[in-house]
């Protein structure tokens, strides 16, 4: 009786022992999960639909990419909060003009606490242009000034023009640059090639240096989470590579054309343009279900590397 009373108190003593080992366990988990909340931002919406394929627009693509990718990573990580800043075609906030729509992307995900930003965007470039010599016909045209000013028939060139669908293709994520002189950002693309975002964010004032709060926001920025919105966009990056798509030079930097999600997101932030909706045939695969798994795999992929690196002992020392 007494070695089976002995052997049940050991039993016990071990399970507790187990028990608090996994608690513990799970507490340094809990507490290592740095990353807690998630803001995607599917690009334009509403009023601002974006650039114009031959088939789709960029904000209704931009938003179904971003729902899945919310689903996805609330599916692998459940205890991820997910904000998006719309989850219908509509104004951001509802707001009327696109200064507000803006201003309010940035707002909320300042407002929700977010630990990471990520903005989905279609790229597109301008058709190309084109020109034939089809042949002469004969006709008067005037020539000579003044009093020598005199009617003159001569064969006049006639052209046929048309236009075919820009080419380019490949993604291309962005990050905001606080100062394009400093060394620590040497090593992000200086090709400043944009396309997608230009017309839509040109007008919205870039951050004025010499303004004390706003020089103590991009130093900030610049401390905690420039290197962080790099790593990122660089895994993102790498990861469209793996997949066969066009590499167009990684990370890029944006600050003398403003992207005002970017630099007004107090947190690691990205600007991810997925593909040329231009591009006939990118366009097919950014609106095919295999396009836009692929896509959405990518990101995940890439959250889930940045979440351990960032959460890792030692890594804020190494990524800040």
């Amino acid at each position: 009786m007494m070695k089976r009373t002995l052997l049940l108190l050991f039993s016990v003593s071990i399970s507790l022992f187990l028990l608090s080992f996994t608690g513990s366990r799970k507490s340094r988990e809990k507490q290592r999960s740095l990353i807690k909340t998630i803001i995607i931002d599917p690009g334009h919406g509403g009023d601002f639909p974006g650039a114009r394929g031959s088939f789709s627009w960029e904000a209704d693509v931009s938003l179904k990419v971003s729902l899945k990718l919310g689903k996805e990573l609330q599916a692998e990580f459940p205890d991820l909060k997910i904000v998006y800043t719309r989850t219908t075609d509509a104004n951001a906030g509802n707001k009327t003009s696109l200064l507000d729509d803006l201003h309010y992307r940035a707002d909320l995900a300042n407002s929700s606490g977010g630990d990471l930003f990520i903005s989905i965007h279609c790229n597109s470039t301008r058709p190309v242009t084109h020109k034939q010599l089809t042949g002469y016909k004969t006709g008067t045209v005037w020539v000579g000034k003044g009093k020598k000013r005199r009617k003159v028939t001569r064969k006049i060139p006639q052209y046929r023009y048309w236009t075919t669908p820009g080419l380019a293709k490949g993604t291309e994520t962005y990050i905001w640059a606080v100062n394009k002189d400093e060394a620590k950002i040497n090593s992000i693309s200086q090709n400043n090639d944009y396309y997608g975002e230009i017309d839509s964010t040109s007008n919205v004032a870039l951050p004025d240096p010499s303004d004390p709060a706003e020089k103590a926001r991009m130093l900030i920025y610049a401390q905690n989470y420039f290197r962080k919105s790099l790593m990122f966009g660089d895994l993102v990056e790498q990861g469209f590579k793996a997949q066969g798509r066009v590499d167009r030079g990684g990370v890029k930097q944006r600050n003398d054309k403003g992207i005002w999600v970017l630099q007004a997101a107090g947190m690691p932030s990205v600007l991810i343009e997925i593909g040329f909706i231009s591009n006939p045939d990118e366009e097919k695969y950014l609106n095919s279900e295999k396009g836009q798994t692929e896509i959405v795999s990518n990101i995940v992929n890439a959250f889930r590397t940045y979440k351990q690196k960032v959460e890792s002992k030692g890594a804020d020392s190494q990524i800040n």
